[in-house]
């Protein structure tokens, strides 16, 4: 059975909208910094760090992490949003990235996908709901 984690972009996030094309583009920075890291330490980090490739959905609101490492298969991303009642009973919508593991997914892919909504979370400062359930504030708290 497939699971999923959700990285929400709410109010005291750094942005309220996201494409596809910006989570690849952060993507894209996770794959430069770990490069850098690599270089430092002699050793190629990237491909350990980053060990797959974008691959493209017909829709557009989602796409795909493959992998032909031996260790790893693929990760699905996707952008939607949903409605959310405030504290005062106001409703408003609010975006989310959904990272879902398919059934085809190993240990390695669900260590790489935590990674990744980590960095996601971080970056956008969301709220991460990670595949066990729990919750992550990356956002400041009032």
């Amino acid at each position: 059975m497939s699971e999923t984690a959700y990285v929400k972009l709410v109010p005291s996030s750094e942005q309220q909208t996201i494409t596809t094309d910006e989570v690849k583009s952060l993507f894209s920075y996770y794959k430069e910094i770990t490069s850098k890291t690599g270089t430092q330490l002699d050793w190629d980090y990237e491909y350990s760090a980053f060990p797959y490739e974008i691959k493209e959905a017909d829709e557009g609101i989602w796409f795909y992490l493959k992998s032909s490492h031996d260790r790893y298969n693929a990760i699905l991303l996707g952008i939607d949003q949903e409605v959310v009642i405030d504290e005062d009973g106001t409703e408003r919508k609010q975006m989310y990235i959904q990272i879902t593991l398919p059934d085809t997914a190993t240990h390695g892919d669900k260590g790489k996908a935590n990674e990744f909504c980590k960095f996601l979370a971080k970056k956008l400062k969301g709220e991460l709901h990670l595949f066990n359930g729990r919750i992550m504030y990356f956002y400041p708290r009032k």
